[in-house]
């Protein structure tokens, strides 16, 4: 027993400097930094524009309490995919880029403890990123748009997008380690991104199927919450994809019971619950997150280092 607990503490504090490493490498290329710009113009834009074009057609903005919950997921499927890209393209594939990885790999730390870290690193600065986003989103909707409903529930969708954006971390990773190439790995997620949301779009729509865009990485397919009156789209729209983990978070913690109608040309396809919905989408998430993950950290534990 005693030997165990040194064997533990000397394993987190490797881990711990992984990440440690990883954090400073992010920091001195300035990638923080440019993530927090990022995220904050197109926050600011979000704000400036309306009262800019307000000012142009004197239209003045109307107060909207609800305007920072909706509009949360600002960043979108796009915005997920960009940070993630910012993130990941060059975490694993740089050190092999810069030769940084022998040096690296002789410390005594094994791969799975450096890819654990690098990961880590990861959700540390995403987590940081998003926590600025959000809280700069409450305090610019208030002034813009006045005071504001829900903000208690940003965590949710903070968490959300975390996930959401976890999965394309993870496949730039795995393309990442299997190339060794920042590059690739940035074209290559740009390509699957490009290929899901043309290709399977295209076919969904073609097809009827709508269904199937839920299980690729995406908003997924669009509805309307039932609202008991109205027409069957009426009612405010949800998409059951992963893209969309943060808003049906918030739209179930609200709406608990409800119900949404997928629709087609206007006609009824069928009816799910918002629970199973966002249950789906978290799972179907995580099975990204854990497959995609595997193959990098496998590309990385058989990668021939040469010296």
């Amino acid at each position: 027993m005693t030997k165990e607990k040194p064997l533990v503490k000397d394993s987190i504090y490797r881990f711990l400097a992984v990440v440690r490493y990883e954090m400073l490498w992010h920091i001195r290329k300035k990638k923080v930094l440019g993530l927090v710009i990022l995220v904050f113009s197109l926050a600011t834009l979000s704000f400036v524009l309306p009262v800019v074009l307000g000012s142009i057609y004197n239209r003045p903005v109307n107060a909207d309490p609800d305007h920072v919950i909706n509009a949360g997921a600002f960043l979108g499927e796009l915005g997920f995919f960009l940070l993630a890209i910012v993130t990941a393209m060059n975490s694993i594939s740089g050190e092999f880029e810069s030769g940084t990885i022998a040096p690296l790999l002789t410390k005594p730390v094994s791969r799975t403890v450096v890819f654990l870290g690098k990961l880590f690193a990861t959700f540390l600065i995403l987590l940081l990123t998003y926590s600025f986003y959000f809280l700069y989103m409450a305090v610019g909707g208030s002034i813009v748009y006045g005071p504001q409903n829900s903000l208690q529930l940003l965590p949710l969708v903070l968490l959300g997008s975390l996930i959401s954006t976890f999965v394309w971390v993870s496949i730039v990773l795995a393309i990442g380690s299997l190339s060794r190439s920042s590059l690739t790995a940035a074209l290559g997620a740009f390509g699957v991104w490009l290929g899901l949301s043309l290709g399977i779009g295209i076919f969904s729509a073609a097809s009827g199927e709508i269904w199937i865009l839920n299980y690729v990485p995406g908003g997924g397919a669009r509805g309307f919450m039932k609202t008991g009156e109205g027409a069957p789209n009426s009612g405010p729209i949800v998409q059951a994809g992963i893209g969309s983990i943060g808003d049906n978070l918030v739209k179930f913690f609200l709406n608990p019971a409800a119900e949404v109608n997928f629709l087609s040309a206007r006609t009824p396809l069928y009816t799910e619950s918002l629970s199973l919905i966002l249950t789906r989408s978290v799972i179907v998430a995580i099975i990204y997150i854990a497959v995609f993950s595997f193959i990098a950290w496998f590309a990385l534990k058989r990668a021939q280092i040469a010296e």
